[in-house]
């Protein structure tokens, strides 16, 4: 019976020993769960170089898109219907290019009326300044006669009044002309409106229109842009009034093609700061080639921040 008890007693102990082993295990595995978290950190010559944050809080990143001073969308200076095409979407075309033409028939056969009555009335007054010669060289001889006492008073009297009212006839005749000059002129202009021309040197962007299209005075028929100088336009808080100069560079890069940089000159600065944002506006020109860069695509351009 003793020795029952002492086998009991020992079981029991080597029980309280491999428990107490096993906590002592669980502290030293509790224990060693910081020193891996720390082992697995990368040590400070591997950590990211804070050279990017540093970048960010020297200088400003401003956004927007790159834009051309030429770039307009032509439209129809006169209700009509366009008859011709003459240039697509992708062309480039030089200023003075046509770009379609509208329907310009009656045009054509009124200037051609108005120019024929322009010569008739030019005609009339050639006839009546022939007259008037006559008239006058009439005068002047009557005058003689009245000096010799060969014609009375009252035949030199008409003969002035017939020559100074023929110089009227003169003047009547030449208004006349000079209106229809005037009407010839005009429809010369209405004729030309029909013309669709290329204002500058660029590249067809969009074609509104096709033909036999009818259109209306104001109608969009071509949108045209031109592919340089490319520029940037943005705005800066009012701190920055007197830190950027015309003719200063700054870094430009773009998402669109993330692998180019460029450099772009300040070529005008607001004199003036807008009270209702606290901002100048500042505009900026490409330097040199510009790769891929386009016309409205997104540009970058980094700004040292005043300290």
């Amino acid at each position: 019976m003793n020795g029952y008890k002492t086998a009991v007693i020992l079981a029991c102990c080597g029980s309280l020993v491999l428990a107490a082993g096993c906590g002592e295990n669980k502290t030293e595995a509790a224990s060693a769960a910081p020193l891996t978290a720390s082992q697995a950190s990368p040590p400070p010559s591997t950590a990211p170089t804070p050279a990017a944050p540093a970048k960010t809080e020297d200088a400003l990143i401003v956004t927007g898109p790159i834009i051309v001073e030429h770039q307009v969308d032509i439209a129809a200076q006169r209700d009509g219907i366009v008859s011709r095409i003459t240039s697509d979407a992708g062309e480039r075309v030089k200023a003075g290019t046509a770009l379609a033409q509208m329907d310009d028939r009656q045009l054509v056969a009124n200037l051609a009326a108005a120019r024929a009555k322009t010569r008739s009335i030019a005609a009339d007054l050639k006839n009546w300044q022939s007259e008037a010669e006559v008239l006058k060289a009439d005068y002047g001889r009557a005058q003689k006669l009245w000096d010799l006492g060969l014609i009375s008073e009252e035949q030199l009297q008409h003969a002035k009044y017939k020559a100074e009212s023929d110089q009227w006839d003169i003047q009547r005749v030449s208004e006349t002309l000079n209106t229809a000059q005037e009407e010839e002129r005009a429809l010369e202009l209405e004729l030309e409106k029909t013309r669709v021309i290329a204002p500058f040197n660029g590249v067809i962007a969009r074609r509104y229109v096709r033909e036999g299209q009818s259109v209306v005075k104001g109608d969009r028929l071509f949108w045209v842009t031109g592919e340089g100088p490319l520029r940037m336009r943005f705005t800066l808080p009012e701190k920055f009034v007197g830190r950027l100069k015309k003719g200063q560079e700054l870094p430009l890069t773009s998402p669109d093609v993330p692998e180019e940089k460029h450099r772009a000159r300040v070529v005008e600065v607001s004199p003036v700061v807008d009270p209702a944002s606290g901002t100048i506006e500042v505009l900026v020109e490409l330097i040199g080639v510009p790769g891929a860069l386009k016309p409205g695509m997104t540009a970058d351009a980094a700004i040292s921040i005043p300290r």
